[in-house]
C-alpha cells in the first residue's frame, strides 16, 4: 500500500474546484444530498442542479475516456446491507442538514463550526459502524 495516489489527488482537486465553481457561479454551497433532495422537489428543479447530477452520473464515463480505464472496485458487502447503509446515510444527512460533501469538503474549507462538529460525528459514526460490522457482527 502506498500513501500517495495520483488519481485520488486529482479527484480531490476536481471536487474542490467544482465546489468553488458552484460557490462563485451560483452562490451555493456544494452538498450532493441537498442538491439531490431539492432536485426531486418541483420548486427546487433548476438547471444547475440537473447539470450537477448529470455531471455526477457521466463522470465515470469521462474518466474512462480520458484515463483509459476505470479503477476496479470490489464490493464485499451484501446488497441489502448496502441499501440499509444508504438509507441511514440519507437519514443522517437530513438530520445533519447536509452530507459529507457539504460539511466535510465545503463547510470545513469555510471554517464553519457546525461542519467541524458534524464531520467529526461522521467519522465517529463510521468508526463505530465498522467496529460493529467487523468485530461484533463479523461482516
Amino acid at each position: 500500500m502506498t500513501w500517495f495516489s495520483l488519481p485520488a489527488l486529482l479527484g480531490g482537486i476536481v471536487i474542490g474546484f467544482s465546489g468553488l465553481l458552484l460557490l462563485i457561479g451560483v452562490g451555493r454551497i456544494m452538498g450532493v444530498s441537498g442538491i439531490l433532495n431539492n432536485l426531486l422537489s418541483k420548486k427546487g428543479m433548476t438547471d444547475w442542479r440537473l447539470l450537477f447530477v448529470v455531471g455526477l452520473l457521466i463522470s465515470p464515463w469521462i474518466y474512462d475516456v480520458v484515463i483509459g480505464s476505470l479503477p476496479s472496485v470490489e464490493v464485499t458487502q451484501s446488497v441489502p446491507l448496502l441499501i440499509i447503509a444508504g438509507l441511514l446515510v440519507g437519514i443522517g444527512s437530513a438530520l445533519g442538514s447536509g452530507c459529507t460533501s457539504g460539511h466535510s469538503i465545503c463547510g470545513i474549507s469555510r471554517l464553519a463550526p457546525s461542519s467541524l462538529i458534524i464531520t467529526g460525528l461522521f467519522m465517529l459514526s463510521g468508526g463505530i459502524a465498522v467496529f460493529i460490522l467487523k468485530h461484533l457482527i463479523g461482516g
